[in-house]
């Protein structure tokens, strides 16, 4: 059986003496988008630090494809091929759009690198009209798509985002669910991080909902939606 793409086993994570993950345990199978929800402060931005190596867990197993990375740096978490979309963008802003997408670019031995300028440009034609732009200048809509660019020229094959939709207007939220749904489409495994619950329902092949720093729910979309699960009591609204 093949292993799945990223998996949290019995988590336990730490800010200080502060227990943020407790023994949080959920999985994004290969090809597949896991939708990871739950209110403000529930340790959803906490799962992804300890994925990509910028907060090692106290416990617990982290794998990529099977390779255990719990005590991997960030650089060789990238070079096995996990990649973030960080919330709030996180662009060089003083860098124009095509210097953002150079310093990401990454070829890895013996795999596939679809990602390139042109692919890229092709993803988000807006990009290609402002290679020569300083980041900062754009909108945030354009941010946005600049830094799913950026993290997609790393040629990953597990991409991470952070609440992707956050600040935007509807029509560009319309616009980057479209693309996340196409990255899917083309086998990308995608862990998701998303305030719009109906979005990630939308979107999602699987969802895993914490609270308090604990999975208090595991499912397929369509088994979580049809479970009956209260989901405002772990959600606050929906």
């Amino acid at each position: 059986m093949a292993p799945d793409a990223l998996s949290l086993d019995g988590v336990d994570a730490y800010y200080g003496d502060g227990h943020v993950l407790h023994s949080v345990s959920f999985s994004v199978g290969e090809g597949r988008l896991l939708g990871l929800i739950g209110r403000n402060g529930a340790g959803k931005t906490t799962c992804m630090n300890v994925a990509v190596g910028l907060l090692p867990p106290r416990a617990g197993r982290v794998a990529v494809f099977g390779s255990d990375i719990a005590r991997a740096t960030p650089e060789d978490i990238a070079a096995l091929g996990v990649a973030l979309v960080p919330q709030g963008r996180r662009v060089f802003r003083s860098l124009t759009v095509r210097e953002n997408l150079a310093v990401a670019g990454r070829r890895r031995r013996g795999m596939p690198a679809p990602w390139t300028f042109e692919t890229v440009s092709a993803l988000f034609p807006r990009l290609r009209e402002r290679h020569g732009q300083i980041a900062g200048s754009l909108s945030g809509g354009e941010q946005q798509m600049l830094a799913i660019g950026r993290a997609l020229m790393s040629n990953p094959r597990v991409l991470l985002m952070d609440e992707p939709s956050e600040g935007l207007a509807p029509q560009i939220v319309a616009e980057v669910m479209a693309t996340i749904r196409r990255l899917k489409e083309q086998g990308l495994s995608i862990l998701l991080v998303e305030q719009n619950v109906k979005l990630v329902f939308d979107v999602a092949d699987d969802i895993a909902i914490l609270n308090s720093g604990r999975v208090v729910v595991e499912g397929t979309a369509s088994e979580v939606h049809q479970s009956g699960v209260d989901l405002r009591q772990h959600l606050g609204v929906y």
